[in-house]
């Protein structure tokens, strides 16, 4: 039983390094948009709230996903429909609402659903 637990934690492996390599790409980017953002005189911001339809199902998923969404500078998690289907968020820098879905889900939502799935 604890040969297949180990497996199974050594075949995820490559899924975690993968979250967190995107994540910390993530990071850099959000962070150095935002400094850019600060540091010109002009104003680039573009925020506004969006409805994000969960594929994640299981408490550890959503708390995973939306701890990530808040560690990135320039997006916040706002709450979670009572039916655990959306996820509500905030974004500063928000092209459409459609691509600033499309980044959570094939972004983070997707690698989570990966580790943790």
């Amino acid at each position: 039983m604890l040969f297949g637990n180990l497996l199974g934690y050594i075949r995820r492996l490559p899924r975690v390094i993968g979250l967190a390599a995107f994540f910390f790409w993530e990071l850099i980017k959000a962070n150095l948009r935002l400094a850019l953002d600060v540091i010109t005189p002009r104003y680039h911001m573009t925020p506004g709230i969006i409805a994000v339809p969960l594929d994640a199902t299981t408490d550890a998923q959503i708390l995973l996903l939306s701890m990530l969404i808040n560690t990135t500078p320039g997006s916040v998690a706002l709450d979670v429909s009572p039916d655990r289907k959306t996820l509500y968020v905030h974004v500063m820098y928000m092209d459409t609402p459609d691509a600033a879905r499309r980044e959570i889900k094939e972004g983070f939502e997707r690698r989570v659903l990966g580790v943790l799935g």
